[in-house]
């Protein structure tokens, strides 16, 4: 494979992109001015590209990429980073698994000693692996006390029927609790491989000297073989053809609503559209939602949807809570209301100005340190282009009174969504349950000590 290199300049920053004999692409992104640099590597590969049997193995190998490699053991990355002044981390997404460092510019070279060694030599040793499923277990474990996120997990399960989507990132505690280190080593293998990663450096370099550190530390790791085209099989989910409805009760009063309508593709116009309509319904105060149900008409005590667009679809969400005495019946048919506005009429021009204002303000805070650009170049590199990090602010600016309405009337239908209720449980059923996890959390706490 030769490489190649290529440039632009964009958000005071001079983006060179490189990619190396053995695949890995590189984007250096020179931006002078605060002495920090931000080095991210995206591996693409998330909890979509898993099989059934090893569900929640890509948040799980996160992790395990913390707990010893060839050159650094258990702890060492993180006290090597703690010696330098610097920070770390790491997020798991369906679509892409990216590791960060963000040190001064007089040593943020170490970075990518660490990221080369753990990209190819991950140790992964079996009690490591064992005592850090044990930590993974019990964080689904606690997820289950949440009740928005089992809502939205079973209303995403009924919205998504085929595609990998619908499983939680995290994965199952039947899958997670038989997946075999083997098992870890050879998604590791598939996956983490220079030709499936984009390598991000973003601050106060110079790019020559950056691209030839990176040289140093990374051409010589071998390629690796790409997945079998068997392994990338994505089933298609059909296009709704009713609305679906679903509850579940939880021991207090809360009354909780989580709608969910399949929508659009991660970078596309119909995701800029979303953006806008997201906000018109619940960006800020002014917002139609927040304004007409929470504060003039006291029905929800909070409101919020998010556009949730990923690399082969997405859903687009709203959340919501009855204020007390408030019926669920009445909050649902007040939303239905706004929705039927929304897709009925068009956006008055001052009110589109305003919100478009708010997401291009939102646009340039998201881009004040070299991290978040580091972090949108990545996200757009792996799961799209990394170019169309800088055009998503003029696909919102595209965005008109018809086109809002046109997604909305193809999207925010009714009969295409799920509606998810959590209501409270009766008296016995809820004492009953108080007292099981008193029992369950008593015995966590003992097998923790």
């Amino acid at each position: 494979m030769k490489s190649r290199t290529a440039t632009r300049r964009a958000l005071s920053a001079t983006i060179r992109e490189h990619r190396l004999e053995n695949g890995l692409n590189v984007l250096i992104a020179e931006r002078r001015g605060d002495p920090v640099v931000a080095v991210m590597v995206w591996y693409k590969v998330g909890s979509k590209d898993e099989r059934d049997f090893e569900a929640g193995v890509s948040h799980f190998l996160e992790h395990m990429m913390f707990k010893g490699s060839a050159r650094f053991g258990k702890g060492e990355i993180d006290r090597i980073t703690t010696e330098l002044g610097g920070a770390n981390n790491a997020f798991t997404s369906y679509d892409h698994t990216a590791y960060w460092f963000e040190l001064a510019s007089d040593r943020w070279e170490r970075a990518l000693e660490i990221e080369a060694d753990r990209m190819r030599t991950l140790t992964l040793e079996p009690a490591e692996y064992d005592a850090e499923r044990a930590v993974v277990l019990e964080e689904l474990a606690m997820g289950q006390d949440d009740p928005w996120r089992v809502l939205s997990e079973r209303v995403q399960a009924a919205a998504i029927t085929r595609h990998p989507y619908r499983r939680p990132i995290i994965g199952f505690t039947d899958a997670l609790s038989s997946l075999k280190v083997d098992a870890m080593r050879d998604y590791y293998r598939r996956f983490y491989r220079p030709g499936n990663a984009t390598l991000v450096i973003c601050g106060d370099v110079d790019a020559e000297r950056a691209l030839a550190t990176v040289r140093r530390h990374f051409e010589g790791l071998p390629a690796g073989d790409p997945p079998a085209p068997v392994e990338t099989f994505r089933p298609t989910d059909a296009e709704p053809r009713g609305e679906q409805r679903l509850s579940l009760s939880w021991d207090d009063q809360g009354k909780r609503v989580c709608m969910a309508f399949p929508s659009a593709r991660f970078a596309t116009d119909d995701d800029a559209a979303l953006d806008v309509i997201s906000s018109v319904l619940t960006g800020g105060r002014l917002s139609r939602l927040h304004r007409r149900l929470v504060l003039e008409r006291a029905l929800a005590t909070s409101i919020s949807t998010s556009n949730d667009t990923r690399v082969e679809g997405g859903l687009f969400w709203l959340f919501a809570e009855c204020a007390q005495d408030v019926e669920p019946e009445t909050l649902e048919r007040a939303i239905d209301e706004e929705l039927a506005k929304l897709r009925d009429e068009p956006v008055p021009a001052k009110e589109l100005a305003r919100v478009k204002r708010m997401l291009e303000a939102s646009e340039a805070y998201d881009h004040e340190t070299v991290t978040d650009i580091a972090e949108d170049l990545g996200e757009h590199a792996t799961d799209a282009h990394w170019r169309l990090a800088f055009e998503a602010i003029d696909r919102v600016r595209r965005v008109d009174a018809k086109s809002v309405r046109d997604v909305a009337q193809r999207f925010l239908r009714n009969e295409r969504r799920v509606v998810g209720w959590c209501l409270p449980k009766e008296p016995a059923q809820a004492r009953s349950a108080a007292k099981s996890r008193s029992t369950t959390r008593r015995g966590r706490k003992a097998k923790a000590r």
